[in-house]
């Protein structure tokens, strides 16, 4: 890690804790939005990506404390029983969702880096009554999870703010089933919009400047070894810049083992 990649990465950590504080305070509070300097709701990020029935029932702290552009559960396609990862959990949103949707059979954890945001995240656990969760301290870049553990990684608005997109992309492979599959809510800029342009409109941990463009996601989860992916956008947080959808699937295990390159078993009619 450069020494300017160590330097974001403390400012995200910090504006997290800043975040997790305010909440703690009793205050609302956004960790992704044009202001950099404030804790402050945009209707582009933070709970109000979520309707009221979604959030019913939730604890306060939660809601509150939700810094995402989007609502990756909508998209996620949760089953009973399933083994669920969110990725950058924060005050626990979307694993307390996540929880709901698979059930006393099924499993939720939460990975985040923020000591702050973990005490939070574990205290709504609690008031929420939730037993089939664990939020574990850790970076996304290298998850505290085993091989093949969960059956699902969802993440709202996380991917961008790390330095290195590349590792996250391959721990989220790692760490998924064969057969499992990414439901991602995050910031995604248009391919014409270049990497200096993005700065100009956001910063760094307002996740504008580190936003992959649709193509860059597309050829990083290629990359990771996933297959069927696809980047929707949904509305836009900036110019040229748009909160997203992102989905991909790990192969098979039976894909796996045939699937290399030259075999016939890769061709149309496989």
């Amino acid at each position: 890690m450069t020494e300017t990649d160590a330097q974001v990465r403390e400012q995200v950590r910090a504006r997290y804790a800043a975040a997790a504080q305010a909440v703690t305070a009793g205050t609302t509070a956004s960790c992704c939005g044009p202001a950099a300097d404030a804790l402050e709701i945009d209707e582009s990020f933070g709970a109000g990506r979520y309707d009221a029935a979604t959030t019913e029932g939730l604890p306060e702290e939660a809601v509150l404390a939700s810094l995402g552009c989007g609502n990756p559960i909508a998209v996620a396609d949760l089953h009973e029983g399933q083994r669920v990862l969110d990725l950058g959990s924060g005050g626990g949103i979307d694993v307390l969702l996540s929880a709901r949707r698979v059930g006393r059979a099924g499993f939720a954890y939460g990975v985040d880096m923020t000591d702050g945001m973990l005490e939070l995240a574990r205290a709504n656990a609690v008031r929420a009554g939730a037993t089939n969760v664990e939020f574990r301290k850790g970076a996304i870049e290298d998850l505290p999870l085993a091989d093949g553990s969960v059956d699902v990684v969802i993440s709202n608005c996380v991917v961008n703010l790390s330095t290195d997109k590349a590792a996250v992309l391959a721990e989220t492979f790692r760490v998924l089933a064969p057969g499992g599959r990414i439901g991602i809510s995050d910031v995604v800029a248009e391919d014409d919009v270049t990497h200096a342009q993005r700065a100009e409109r956001g910063s760094y941990v307002g996740c504008i400047a580190g936003a992959l463009s649709r193509a860059e996601y597309l050829d990083g989860l290629a990359a990771a070894g996933f297959t069927g992916a696809s980047v929707d956008f949904t509305h836009e947080v900036a110019p040229g810049l748009h909160g997203a959808i992102v989905r991909a699937t790990k192969p098979s295990a039976a894909a796996e083992s045939c699937c290399f390159p030259g075999s016939p078993c890769c061709g149309p009619d496989c």
